[in-house]
C-alpha cells in the first residue's frame, strides 16, 4: 500500500513469541472502501474497541496465573530440604494458599464481568477493574512462584522469568495500570455526583 511500511521489530523483555514492530504511515493512501468510520474520527474507532479488548486481555494474565501456581504447587511438592518437601513448611504453604486465592479470585471477576458483557452490560468501570486487577496480580503472583523456586526461580532453565515477563505486558498494554485506575475513578465520580 502506498505510504505504508513496517519497521524493524522490537526485542521486547516478554511476550517474545509474538513478534512486534512499528507500522509506519507516511502520506499513506488509503481507497474509501479500506476506511473505517467518518475521515479524521479513526481515534473513536479505536476506543470503541477497548472495553472489548480489556477484557479479552485479562484472561493472559489469568492463565499466567494458573501457570505460576502449576509450576510453583509442583516445585514445593517435591523439592526436598532439610529431610522434608519444602511444601511442608508453613510459610511456603502460606504463600501457596495466597496464590490459590488469588488466582480463583481473579478467575471469578473475570467471568463475572464475561458474563455480563454477554449479556449486554459491558461497561468502561469493569472492564478497566477487570484487567488492572488481574495484570497486577499476575505480576505478584509470578514474583511468588520465583520465590517458591528460590535460587531455581532466577535462572533460565525454569519458566518462572518467562511468566513474569510476560505478565508485565498486561499492566501496560491495553492501557497502562494508572490510565485504568483513572478510567475506574472518573466512572465512579460521574456515579456519585
Amino acid at each position: 500500500m502506498e505510504g505504508f511500511s513496517v519497521g524493524k521489530p522490537l526485542d521486547k523483555l516478554g511476550m517474545r513469541g509474538s513478534p512486534t514492530g512499528e507500522l509506519i504511515f507516511e502520506d499513506c493512501k488509503v481507497p474509501a472502501e479500506n476506511l473505517l468510520g467518518a475521515e479524521g474520527k479513526g481515534v473513536y474507532v479505536l476506543m470503541s474497541g477497548l472495553d472489548v479488548e480489556r477484557l479479552v486481555l485479562a484472561a493472559g494474565p489469568v492463565g499466567i496465573m494458573q501457570a505460576c501456581c502449576d509450576v510453583a504447587f509442583d516445585y514445593v511438592h517435591h523439592r526436598k530440604q532439610f529431610g522434608h518437601r519444602i511444601g511442608e513448611f508453613q510459610l511456603i504453604q502460606g504463600k501457596i494458599a495466597d496464590m490459590y486465592t488469588t488466582l480463583n479470585a481473579c478467575r471469578a471477576y473475570l467471568y463475572s464481568v464475561a458474563r455480563a458483557a454477554d449479556q449486554g452490560h459491558m461497561n468502561s468501570n469493569a472492564c478497566a477493574g477487570v484487567i488492572l486487577y488481574c495484570a497486577e496480580k499476575a505480576t505478584q503472583m509470578a514474583l511468588n512462584a520465583i520465590q517458591c523456586l528460590g535460587g531455581n526461580g532466577y535462572i533460565n532453565d525454569y519458566v518462572t522469568g518467562r511468566l513474569l515477563r510476560d505478565a508485565k505486558l498486561f499492566e501496560i498494554g491495553g492501557g497502562t495500570s494508572e490510565i485504568r485506575r483513572m478510567i475506574i475513578g472518573r466512572v465512579l465520580n460521574n456515579e456519585y455526583k
